[in-house]
């Protein structure tokens, strides 16, 4: 009777430590912050402009979380999730001194194929990843400068909008295991983008975004 009830029970204990540790069929949800660094690199805006006249697009944060499924012990599904970003766009080259030109919202929708290394009991797990980003833009707010730089009419501004587009994204990061169901994640991502920027007076601009998205969360193992 004691051999059984010890059998049962290192059954169990194996069972649980094997629900969470990142092993092949195990979920992992996180929650926590990214920040969305643009590498900017802008043309020129479409005739009638100044020579020389371009755009930058600054950086942005938000809270962030998103959904690991291990395909295997080393081979992983991973899905971010987040809220639009907001950005601001502003002058550069011969509008450098323009100011904030508008502000933009954009949702970047990424899928992940990840590789980590070491076992699912490792403390440590460096991990790199491989997918495609789909970069949608909304709610874009236009400014007075923009009105202004234009020879727009507060009664009849400009508006901005930015094309919807794709990349091919690269990731590196390690998850640190916590105790328990509990990891820490942290990752850089490299996401390769370009978009085109539209006036409503006609005119367009050629932007290279290229983010490097930085993130940290904590996830819970299931």
């Amino acid at each position: 009777m004691k051999n059984n009830l010890f059998c049962i029970t290192a059954l169990i204990l194996i069972g649980t430590g094997a629900a969470q540790a990142q092993s092949a069929g195990s979920f992992t949800l996180r929650g926590g912050a990214t920040l969305i660094a643009p590498q900017v690199s802008s043309g020129d805006l479409s005739s009638p402009s100044f020579a020389g006249t371009k755009v930058n697009v600054l950086s942005a944060s938000q809270v962030s979380g998103g959904i690991n499924y291990m395909l295997t012990d080393n081979i992983a599904v991973d899905l971010p999730l987040g809220i639009p970003f907001k950005h601001q766009i502003i002058g550069a080259g011969a509008i450098d001194n323009t100011g904030k030109l508008a502000d933009v919202d954009a949702l970047p929708v990424t899928m992940l194929l990840q590789y980590k290394a070491g076992s699912p009991t490792s403390d440590l797990r460096p991990f790199v990843g491989v997918g495609l980003t789909m970069a949608k833009f909304s709610n874009t707010r236009s400014t007075a400068a923009l009105t202004a730089w234009t020879g727009g009419t507060t009664s009849n501004p400009p508006t901005m909008s930015m094309k919807d587009t794709n990349g091919s994204t690269y990731q590196l990061g390690v998850a640190a295991r916590l105790g328990g169901r509990w990891t820490l994640e942290v990752s850089a991502t490299k996401v390769m983008l370009k978009t085109i920027g539209k006036l409503s007076t006609g005119q367009s601009i050629g932007v290279t975004l290229n983010p490097v998205a930085f993130s940290a969360g904590l996830g819970y193992t299931f």
